[in-house]
């Protein structure tokens, strides 16, 4: 079958190709991407007129909840509103009952996605065995599964000398490390950001220097051993300001942050609105103008959404007991957007930082639209308005902070290897 999408504006940030035309897909590849491209030359054509035509979007930040809390999400109901959200790939966080620290639990989540998934999944597995951050996972082993990445997200490694093991032993098996940076000593017991919205409902804040100091003891680890760390969720100034003079000093460090904290403030959690809890918190509106910056002058390299599904009996509860997270995977292309139409982000950077950097981060396939490549596509319509609500987003799951906005820009069609996986 050949399947030919005409019209679009085609952003590609591997090829720096941003142009108005054509491309063609033939036996689940991209063949030919031209200016004008006969209709004759394929068995289907879909019109793309207005639409951006882009690689398939890739979630690097991801929590699919199964096994163990299906209730909440499963991996068929999490990669439909990924599918849905644009995205052909995700990541899938450890922090799963059991965790992902044994093979067997690798490969049960990668048969699971055979089996039911829309999108491309790839596991993460723990850093330290339980989650516990007492000793090391098997590293070789869960790569040998199928794990591309280790992570004991949703829990910072504490133990330094354990963290820099972690790296040295990743090294020797060429595994992306990625850090969920919390000084838990700074953050036991907090609940949203520390200032003036904690004080004024009587809440237990988090500082931003829990962020920070663990940014910089992983920095500086990295520097130590010479091997790359991702920070995750980055959401502070201080955070970026580390970061900054990291690279600057040309240290092996990479991060993402997520659309809640370039386009939300702690204010978000005012009448204690438990969807907005969050960890790390919704910050400040200086730190998010800090990380909208970072995003436009390259210090974060990605946007993941840190997806959190949680049922009615994590959130619709006093909010010291609600759950931290929320869910972002249908929201994360038009709160994007709004970065572009301010004039922050590029079309090009913009689908750089969904896109081309996770897959490289991750050193996984995808983010490219280059002849030979297989078709995971994403098309967007960059004009289309619509309302968040309960009923119209895909997760299992609800607790978003955006239900009720109108958002602009959607996706309207999803392709993976040529096939339609979602289509509006």
């Amino acid at each position: 079958m050949k399947l030919l999408i005409k019209g679009a504006r085609i952003l590609d940030p591997s090829q720096n190709l941003d142009l108005e035309g054509d491309l063609l897909i033939e036996d689940g590849l991209i063949r030919t991407i031209d200016r004008k491209i006969p209709a004759e030359a394929a068995t289907e054509v879909v019109s793309a007129r207005g639409l951006w035509l882009v690689p398939g979007l890739i979630d690097m930040h991801v929590h699919l909840r199964e096994p163990g809390e299906e209730w909440k999400e499963d991996i068929e109901s999490g990669t439909r509103a990924a599918a849905a959200g644009g995205f052909t790939a995700v990541a899938c966080m450890p922090n799963t009952k059991p965790p992902n620290d044994s093979p067997e639990v690798t490969r049960y989540i990668l048969d699971r996605a055979r089996e039911v998934a829309l999108t491309r999944v790839y596991p993460v597995a723990c850093i330290s065995k339980g989650q516990k951050g007492e000793n090391l996972a098997p590293f070789g082993e869960l790569k040998e599964a199928g794990a591309v990445a280790v992570s004991d997200d949703g829990r910072p490694v504490a133990d330094s000398g354990l963290m820099r093991m972690a790296l040295e032993y990743a090294r020797s098996f060429d595994l992306p490390v990625i850090s969920h940076t919390e000084d838990p000593g700074l953050s036991a017991g907090g609940q949203i950001n520390e200032g003036m919205v904690a004080a004024r409902l009587g809440l237990k804040g988090i500082p931003a220097e829990a962020e920070a100091v663990a940014i910089f003891r992983e920095v500086a680890l990295a520097g130590l051993v010479g091997y790359p760390i991702h920070i995750a969720h980055v959401s502070t100034a201080l955070g970026v300001e580390i970061i900054r003079r990291a690279k600057e000093s040309g240290l092996p460090v990479t991060a993402e942050t997520a659309p809640h904290y370039f386009t939300l403030t702690e204010e978000a959690v005012l009448e204690y609105n438990t969807n907005a809890k969050v960890n790390p918190p919704l910050r400040t509106a200086k730190d998010r103008e800090a990380i909208r910056q970072a995003l436009a002058e390259g210090v974060i390299d990605a946007i993941a959404t840190d997806h959190a599904p949680h049922g009615p009996l994590e959130k619709k509860v006093e909010f010291p007991a609600a759950a931290f997270g929320l869910i972002g995977l249908e929201t994360a292309v038009p709160l994007t957007l709004n970065l572009v139409r301010e004039g922050l982000l590029s079309p090009l950077r913009m689908v750089e930082l969904l896109a081309t950097s996770p897959a490289r981060i991750l050193k996984v396939p995808g983010g490219t639209l280059k002849p030979g490549s297989p078709a995971d596509i994403t098309l967007i319509d960059p004009e289309e308005t619509w309302v968040v609500t309960e009923e119209n987003l895909h997760s299992r799951s609800k607790n978003s902070p955006f239900l009720g906005w109108e958002m602009k820009g959607r996706t309207v069609m999803t392709m993976v290897e040529g096939r339609i996986v979602w289509r509006s």
